[in-house]
């Protein structure tokens, strides 16, 4: 299976299925002499863990990451940083009801068609658990770039969402809820929905928002490897994303340039930011902010049609621990894959100085 790994100078491979022994990967070209925090890449996989809060998962897992090599008396040595995360509480008989059949949806019929065969325990590799590997990544990614700030937030969960501009959210309170959404009466009112939902036996999808503070002018390559095209692909390569926007996003399609043009101050920031802190693919030094959109769990607790691999007409239902909604558990996921993102293009644009 090719596609495990990501970035350029600061690169990525994860390993590892939902229901195997263990998760891990290896952050290939961190530079030396980073002193990193082990309990701050603990407290992202904390936010990302299932079992967190009644709205999620109730698997349990610790989620403690064990790191193998390329830490030497807490600094980074410049060498490959090996990590797994075991798995501890796994129940794969919760999954043998799919064992010939393919959920709708989701990526069950696909990969054995690809494969051969698929390792239907939790979804194996397509399951969202392969994403611990990259929080942790993105976790010391964090430290690589101690002056950027990350901030994701739960923007909107079904058909509600925060009405506030997010330079009037006070990000701090995102960790106040277990929705993860700053605005706390929007985070109330998206709790209860995601109870009613679950109740249901259904799943509902969401929005999260990211905001990328104090970036360096300079991130980015102009052509093929625009920032905000990497961006969309570390985005969009996150189980269950179905979009992407930054800046104005779809929105500008009804604009004209007169109003969209983010017209100069002498000091070369701009009046407004309809650009989202990038042009021509570069980043220019304003806030980088854009959403990510979520489509609802494909695994639901409703007896649904499908079809099995002998081309049976079946009927299946959903059994074991799932989320009711992705995006609370995926703040940690986005603001990781964004960190990666970013450290790639940091080192990057260093070999040009």
């Amino acid at each position: 299976m090719a596609g495990n790994s990501y970035g350029t100078l600061y690169k990525v491979t994860t390993f590892g299925e939902s229901h195997g022994e263990a998760l891990g990967g290896i952050i290939d070209g961190c530079p030396p002499g980073i002193e990193l925090d082990i309990e701050a890449i603990q407290y992202e996989m904390s936010r990302r863990k299932p079992g967190q809060s009644a709205i999620v998962t109730q698997r349990k897992e610790d989620d403690q990451v064990q790191f193998l090599s390329g830490i030497f008396e807490g600094k980074t040595t410049g060498t490959p940083i090996g990590f797994i995360i075991p798995n501890t509480n796994q129940k794969s008989d919760d999954y043998s009801h799919i064992k010939d059949a393919y959920r709708p949806s989701h990526a069950d019929y696909v990969y054995e068609q690809k494969y051969g065969l698929r390792d239907y325990r939790g979804g194996g590799r397509s399951s969202a658990r392969e994403t611990a590997s990259r929080v942790v990544a993105g976790a010391v990614a964090k430290q690589v770039l101690k002056d950027i700030k990350i901030n994701a937030f739960v923007s909107s969960v079904g058909h509600i969402f925060i009405d506030k501009p997010y330079q009037d959210l006070d990000f701090s309170k995102t960790e106040s809820n277990p929705v993860r959404c700053p605005d706390e009466a929007s985070a109330q009112k998206m709790e209860e929905y995601i109870r009613e939902i679950r109740k249901q036996g259904d799943t509902v999808g969401g929005t999260i928002t990211c905001v990328l503070q104090n970036v360096p002018i300079g991130l980015g390559e102009p052509v093929f490897d625009k920032l905000h095209a990497e961006l969309g692909k570390a985005m969009l390569s996150i189980n269950a994303v179905k979009g992407f926007e930054y800046g104005s996003g779809f929105c500008v399609a009804k604009m004209k340039g007169s109003e969209h043009n983010d017209l100069y101050n002498i000091d070369g920031t701009t009046k407004s930011n309809l650009s989202g802190g990038i042009q021509g693919g570069i980043s220019n030094g304003m806030d980088i902010y854009f959403r990510v959109a979520f489509k609802p769990v494909a695994t639901i607790m409703q007896k649904q049609e499908t079809i099995d691999n002998q081309g049976n007409v079946v009927e299946m239902m959903g059994k074991g621990r799932h989320d009711p909604c992705v995006v609370p558990r995926a703040v940690p996921i986005v603001e990781a894959m964004a960190a990666i993102v970013l450290a790639d293009f940091y080192l990057l644009n260093k070999t040009y100085k």
